[in-house]
C-alpha cells in the first residue's frame, strides 16, 4: 500500500485508522481514477468485476464515509445472479435454467452459472462472489438450508429442491404426492411387484419419493418388499447398475419406478441387455420429463416437472428479495403431471 501524502496512519490490526479520506485517494489506493471508483460505487455493473472489488477493497480499508456514501455502497448493484447447479450434464438443470435467465434478462440481469460438481468447496466459492458484492444473489438448484459464508446477508432462493429451514424461500414440487402417482398408476396396470430405484440417499427430495412410492403400497395393501428397493445417483450408470443388482438378487418383478429420467434411461438399457421387453415383461417410469424422455425407445412414462416455471418463479422470488430484503420468505409449490407414453404397460399374468 502506497503512502497517501504523509496522511496515511500506521494500520491497526490489518486496517487503517479511519479518517476522512476522500474519493481522490480512494482511487489512488484502488489505483483507478476518481471516475471508476464513482462508477463502481454507482452503477456496478458498469466495471470489471476486479476493479470493482479494488474499489470497495480501499473503500474499507481507508474508512471512506462521506456524506450518502455508504448508502451508495449497500445500494449498489452488479445485475448479475448466480445460479447454481450440482451436474450442469443433467438435461434436468438446463432447462430451469433457460427458466431462471428468461425472467432474468427481462429484468435487467444477467446470469452467472455454478457447476458445483456437488463439491462443497466449490459452491462456497460461488457464494463468496456474492458476499463480496461480485453479484446480487443466488438461487441455488442445491439442497442448501444454510448459507455457507457464516455472517453474511445473502439473498438466494432454492430451487426444485425442498428445504425444511422456513427462513428459506424455495419453489418446489410435490414430489411425494408425485410420486404417489406414478406407483399408483403402476398398480392400476396390474403390477404389484414394483421395484424402485432411488436417487441420493439423503437429500429431501429422494426421501420424499421413496415416501410416495411406500404410501402407494400401503394404500393398495400391497407389502412393501425391502429387496426391490436400491440406491442410485440420478445418472445413467446409475440406473443400469440398479437394474442388475435387482436382477442377480434374484427379486421378481414386473415394473421399476425410477427416481429421475436418466436413471430409468439406464434400467431400460440394462432390461435389454438382459433380454427383458420393455413393457412386455418389464414396465418403466422415470421422473422428471426430460426433452429427450419423448424421444427415447421405447417413449418413457414419467412424470412432468413444470421446469420453466420452477426457474421463471425462482428468479421472480429472488427479484422480489432483492427490491425488499423484508419480504418474507415463502414456500411455493408448483403441480406436476404423469405423462403416460410406451413404456408402461398392463402386468402379465402370473
Amino acid at each position: 500500500m502506497r503512502k497517501l501524502k504523509g496522511r496515511w496512519s500506521k494500520p491497526q490490526g490489518g486496517a487503517a485508522e479511519r479518517r476522512n479520506y476522500n474519493i481522490k485517494e480512494v482511487a489512488e489506493v484502488a489505483r483507478t481514477s476518481v471516475a471508476t471508483v464513482s462508477r463502481a460505487l454507482r452503477h456496478a455493473n458498469l466495471v470489471a468485476p476486479e476493479t470493482r472489488q479494488r474499489v470497495l477493497d480501499a473503500v474499507e480499508r481507508l474508512g471512506y464515509t462521506p456524506s450518502a456514501q455508504p448508502a451508495m455502497l449497500r445500494n449498489a448493484r452488479t445485475n448479475v445472479i448466480v445460479a447454481l447447479v450440482p451436474d450442469i450434464a443433467n438435461p434436468f438443470f438446463s432447462e430451469v435454467i433457460r427458466g431462471i435467465e428468461a425472467v432474468a434478462l427481462q429484468n435487467g440481469y444477467s446470469v452467472l452459472l455454478g457447476d458445483t460438481q456437488r463439491d462443497s468447496v466449490r459452491e462456497a466459492q460461488y457464494w463468496r462472489l456474492v458476499a463480496s458484492r461480485q453479484a446480487d444473489g443466488i438461487i441455488s438448484l442445491i439442497p442448501r438450508a444454510k448459507q455457507p459464508i457464516p455472517g453474511a446477508r445473502i439473498p438466494f432462493v432454492n430451487a426444485c429442491e425442498y428445504v425444511q429451514d422456513p427462513e428459506v424461500t424455495s419453489i418446489l414440487v410435490d414430489n411425494v404426492g408425485a410420486a404417489h402417482a406414478a406407483t399408483t398408476y403402476l398398480i392400476s396396470l396390474g403390477h404389484r411387484k414394483i421395484a424402485f430405484i432411488t436417487g441420493p440417499l439423503g437429500t429431501e427430495i429422494c426421501t420424499d419419493r421413496r415416501a410416495g412410492y411406500e404410501r402407494a403400497l400401503h394404500d393398495a395393501q400391497i407389502r412393501r418388499d425391502p429387496n426391490l428397493v436400491t440406491g442410485g445417483d440420478f445418472s445413467v450408470v446409475s440406473g443400469i447398475a440398479g437394474v442388475d443388482r435387482l436382477l442377480s438378487s434374484g427379486v421378481q418383478f414386473t415394473a421399476i419406478f425410477c427416481s429421475n429420467d436418466e436413471m430409468a434411461f439406464g434400467a431400460i438399457l440394462a432390461l435389454k441387455k438382459a433380454g427383458r421387453v420393455v413393457p412386455r415383461d418389464v414396465s418403466v417410469v422415470g421422473f422428471d420429463d426430460i426433452q429427450f424422455a419423448q424421444f427415447y425407445d421405447p417413449a418413457l412414462t414419467t412424470i412432468s416437472q413444470p421446469k420453466l416455471e420452477l426457474g421463471s418463479e425462482a428468479m421472480r422470488l429472488l427479484l422480489a428479495a432483492l427490491s425488499d430484503p423484508k419480504t418474507p420468505p415463502r414456500k411455493h409449490v408448483l403441480p406436476t403431471r404423469l405423462v403416460v407414453r410406451d413404456s408402461t404397460g398392463p402386468a402379465l399374468r402370473e
